[in-house]
């Protein structure tokens, strides 16, 4: 019989034991800055509604991300990010929950784009959202910006330093409208724009698209910057002044590494207003690492309640995995967890190990028991030193009748009797 594949699928993630280790360390480290924040952590289903996911105004192409299939009469998809799922959450428990609501997720998204370095088919991301009725004051893009801010600052350690890009939505449509462009041309232009650093001839794309004249408009913006359009129009002053005043509060809050960057776009087009991206400042080549923005239509299709909302999220998978792939963050601390290999010489003491076992797991040490007791004393004392473990708890015949353990320093090969009353303390002493 030919033996079956035991690589995953393309885009997949699988981590080594360390590998895992790190990315749990790093996933909790940013959960307790989000629960200081106040966020609330939902769970909410994998599977959705294929209506709920899709609809014929998302003209920037996620349709064909998406993994879609159906079950009986019923077209469901892989939720490809957190929002959609939270805004068909939020319309159907608007009576329960207390507005602005605060909430994050930490969950497995998939696409179905074609993988490459920090892109995945399967991969976690972290959420994170504030929602209110009708109105949502432009201060809490700051607070969502700040948190993110400090949740990637909680991990500096292994993915270095972070910058952070701001544009507007506002600030461009105010420019379509200004240039009197018709919504296929706007469309374009937009798609133009966000992928501007990716075009060596961006100018003749845009030409071809709205005209020289036009194009040459929006080429001023990014060489005279967006404040020389001040006073154009009343919506072009609400954009920048938008701009202008989220980077005052972010400054008081402590955020140094924000910049306006105007041809930040993001292409999810619910959103509506500020829009943002994280990037690695130490590991300049990899893409964005987390971004967000504000949307303000999104739970329409849910409910006739007027929802706003303004969040961001976490490519956790996307900065760690790519990063500890290349080898770029050191994974020696999370090489070894196991604090003492209790090594059983014979099965007639079985009973008296898992006793000890019990004891020092309820202790709050990591205890890991070698079971086939049928091994030589060499076979075992191997096997603790391949897991890592600092202590050897060596249990014969002799331990069992003298209610000792035979306690063994892996680090410095000293071994010494010790009872089971003063084991505990040995060990976490040294």
């Amino acid at each position: 019989m030919d033996l079956k594949p035991t690589k995953p699928l393309t885009g997949f993630i699988e981590l080594l034991p360390s590998q895992q280790r790190c990315f749990d360390y790093c996933a909790n480290r940013m959960q307790d800055v989000l629960k200081t924040a106040g966020f609330n952590r939902l769970d909410l289903p994998s599977i959705e509604r294929a209506e709920v996911l899709t609809d014929k105004d998302n003209w920037d192409e996620i349709e064909t991300q998406i993994f879609l299939f159906q079950k009986g009469d019923t077209k469901m998809g892989l939720r490809y990010d957190g929002t959609v799922g939270l805004a068909r959450y939020i319309a159907g428990h608007l009576n329960n929950l207390t507005f602005p609501f605060r909430a994050y997720q930490f969950a497995k998204n998939y696409r179905g784009e074609r993988p490459q370095r920090g892109r995945y088919r399967e991969f976690c991301q972290m959420d994170i959202d504030i929602m209110g009725i009708d109105t949502l004051s432009v201060n809490y893009e700051a607070d969502i910006i700040a948190t993110l801010a400090r949740m990637y600052e909680s991990v500096s350690e292994f993915i270095g330093k972070t910058k952070i890009k701001i544009g507007n939505r506002k600030f461009w449509n105010a420019m379509f409208e200004y240039l009197k462009l018709d919504e296929s041309q706007s469309r374009e232009t937009f798609i133009l724009i966000d992928k501007r650093d990716k075009i060596s001839d961006f100018k003749d794309a845009l030409t071809e698209v709205i005209g020289k004249d036009k194009a040459q408009i929006i080429e001023n913006v990014f060489v005279s910057g967006y404040k020389s359009f001040a006073d154009k129009s009343e919506k072009f002053d609400t954009a920048i002044k938008e701009m202008d005043n989220l980077m005052s509060v972010l400054r008081v809050m402590g955020v140094e590494n924000a910049e306006i960057d105007i041809s930040i776009m993001r292409g999810h087009s619910y959103y509506t207003g500020v829009v943002f991206e994280f990037f690695s400042a130490d590991f300049p080549d990899l893409p964005a690492i987390g971004g967000g923005g504000r949307y303000e239509n999104l739970v329409s299709k849910f409910s006739k309640t007027k929802i706003v909302g303004v969040g961001g999220s976490v490519g956790v998978s996307r900065m760690l995995v790519a990063l500890m792939d290349e080898n770029k963050i050191d994974l020696s601390q999370f090489e070894n967890n196991v604090d003492v290999a209790v090594l059983v010489m014979g099965n007639q003491n079985v009973s008296y190990a898992m006793n000890l076992v019990s004891a020092l797991r309820k202790n709050g040490i990591v205890a890991v028991p070698y079971l086939d007791t049928d091994k030589k004393f060499k076979n075992q004392i191997e096997y603790a030193d391949k897991i890592g473990a600092r202590f050897a708890a060596i249990i014969g015949d002799d331990e069992v009748a003298n209610n000792i353990v035979s306690l063994k320093n892996m680090e410095s090969g000293v071994q010494e009797p010790v009872t089971l009353d003063t084991i505990v303390q040995k060990i976490k002493v040294k």
